[in-house]
């Protein structure tokens, strides 16, 4: 057996391995459950208090209430 034979082997085995690429765009999106109230961004459940705070106040000048009603500081 040739060194080309084993290469081409070796090809085969490895494509049977490789695993189908998967995108997480559509569970990132599912994952953006934060809203803010006045200008409907949205934002990761898993963001802090102090980020949200953070767009709050650059933003909108606002509070965390008021922009984001039902995430508790």
């Amino acid at each position: 057996m040739g060194n080309g034979a084993k290469a081409n082997m070796k090809r085969e085995r490895n494509a049977k391995d490789t695993k189908t690429a998967k995108s997480q765009i559509k569970s990132n999106e599912k994952a953006m459950t934060i809203q803010c109230q006045v200008c409907r961004q949205t934002f990761l459940q898993t963001t802090k208090a102090p980020a949200l705070l953070e767009h709050a106040s650059n933003k909108h000048s606002k509070g965390l209430p008021e922009c984001f009603p039902g995430v508790n500081a």
